[in-house]
């Protein structure tokens, strides 16, 4: 089956986008910190105006190609305007300017992954398990980015840390030149308007516990490079620690259509959920303990890589047909958008008042109330595979 799609393809997208991302996350709230000297409120309210970006982006681009087509076109579109809307860090590091500009880069740079899984997902057709040969691409350039770039610092000043992010966005811009649309082939749709499916209560509680997964990760992804830095490690292990993360990913994504046979996805969303409450306990107490640390980004594979498959499978499954663009975009939208942008809101706050071990705590209990929604979850569709 892999050879009857662009596989190298739709693999180079997923390598500079998730590149990029390895290369932003961990290490622009530092640059914010170090290089521009904000507090851990103003970096907490950044990282939430791009997670707002993350949840309106998905909307608005799903909408319009939902509405006139040109999906190919739109990721064209989205991608170059997020190069020109990031070039805009070069003018001034001012509070309220950075706010306008992480706003944009982040609402053109969200709009083009979940049109890109439906594209993905269109060429798969009714081999969607093998979404996840082509996914663990993106969590390669993750790996690369963040394992690689500690040691460029060491010729090269932090300083300049913009550049190589703007250089990466130039990278998805260019990867989406190598692909042909595809378009969705039309099957009889038990569900035409999308209304009539999101109030199906099980989307809600689908999209719910989405929300309440993705909040969790808010303070991990707004201060986990920050919380190992006043821990006294170097740069070099953290980048590794955000590094076996992710290839626990990529080992996950690589049996993932084992574990898709023998389990529901159902089953493996909910499991994915308690396991990150259990990472987020072991961050909180087990910080200066490099052999948790270790164990505790080896969850990584569970909170974020058996989630995603397991909810994309399950919004796939939800959102037929012409549905497909904007059930993914909903997906990304209301659980790294709402969800992200709510986490990394309040963390900021809670990180200043209530201090890191106990922030961390709260995202297991909010990771919690997920697990128990994804509970009925599981039970409505205790017979599914």
């Amino acid at each position: 089956m892999l050879k009857q799609i662009p596989y190298f393809r739709l693999s180079t997208f997923y390598f500079f986008y998730f590149a990029t991302l390895g290369a932003f996350v961990p290490l622009w709230p530092v640059y914010l910190k170090s290089e521009i000297g904000f507090s851990a409120v103003q970096i907490g309210q950044l990282m939430a105006v791009f997670m707002i970006s993350k949840m309106l982006a998905p909307i608005v681009w799903g909408w319009l190609v939902d509405h006139f087509g040109q999906r190919l076109r739109a990721i064209h579109w989205a991608s170059l305007l997020s190069v020109v809307a990031f070039a805009g860090v070069f003018i001034s590091d001012h509070f309220t300017w950075l706010v306008i500009v992480v706003f944009a880069f982040g609402f053109f740079w969200n709009a083009s992954l979940p049109q890109f899984e439906a594209l993905t997902l269109n060429y798969l057709q009714d081999e969607t398990q093998l979404y996840s040969l082509i996914r663990l691409w993106g969590s390669i350039g993750f790996i690369v980015a963040v394992a690689g770039l500690p040691f460029l610092w060491k010729w090269w000043s932090f300083e300049h840390y913009p550049f190589i992010v703007l250089a990466l966005f130039i990278g998805i811009l260019l990867a989406t030149y190598l692909i042909q649309d595809k378009q969705y082939e039309v099957k009889e749709q038990p569900h035409g308007n999308i209304w009539v499916v999101l109030k199906q209560p099980i989307v809600i509680a689908l999209l719910t516990a989405c929300i309440l997964q993705q909040g969790s990760h808010g303070v991990y992804y707004t201060f986990f490079s920050i919380y190992l830095k006043t821990h006294h490690y170097s740069p070099n292990f953290i980048g590794w620690m955000w590094a076996v993360g992710v290839i626990a990913e990529v080992i996950l994504f690589l049996s993932i259509q084992r574990l898709m046979n023998r389990f529901s996805a159902y089953a493996l969303f909910s499991l994915s959920i308690v396991i990150t409450a259990i990472r987020w306990i072991l961050l909180a107490y087990f910080v200066d303990n490099e052999a948790m640390l270790w164990l505790s980004q080896c969850f990584h594979a569970a909170s974020y890589g058996l989630f995603h498959a397991s909810a994309i499978h399950i919004v796939h499954h939800y959102f037929p047909g012409k549905l497909q663009g904007r059930g993914q975009a909903l997906y990304a939208a209301l659980s790294f958008g709402v969800g992200g942008a709510i986490g990394s809101w309040s963390s900021g706050y809670a990180w200043k008042s209530l201090g890191a071990e106990q922030t961390f705590l709260w995202a297991s209990f909010f990771a919690g109330l997920g697990w128990l929604v994804s509970l009925y979850l599981l039970r409505k569709n205790s017979h599914a595979q």
